[in-house]
């Protein structure tokens, strides 16, 4: 009876059911990474950092995850690694 696996049914639905919840544990990281750097990192500060959060879990997103996420800090900007950069050739002189 070619067809009929059990478990090769629930591997297929399984696999599409991945799918969609990783694609939307995505756009809630995303969303969760960029209210934390424009904004203040704690969630009872920052209410679009709170909203992102509430809707993640609401989507039975890890609290780990999202945690992870809310903690990231902003990287810091081209000028200032520009400006150290020429600071630190000032100081070694030009080779």
């Amino acid at each position: 009876m070619a067809g009929h696996s059990k478990w090769a049914n629930i591997q297929h639905r399984k696999g599409r059911q991945d799918a969609v919840r990783s694609k939307l544990f995505s756009k809630f990281s995303k969303e969760i990474t960029v209210a934390a750097k424009m904004g203040d990192p704690d969630p009872d500060k920052n209410p679009r950092l709170r909203l992102a959060i509430k809707e993640a879990k609401s989507q039975s997103m890890p609290a780990t995850t999202s945690n992870a996420r809310s903690r990231k800090r902003p990287a810091a900007t081209p000028t200032a690694t520009r400006k150290s950069a020429m600071k630190a050739m000032a100081r070694a002189g030009w080779r």
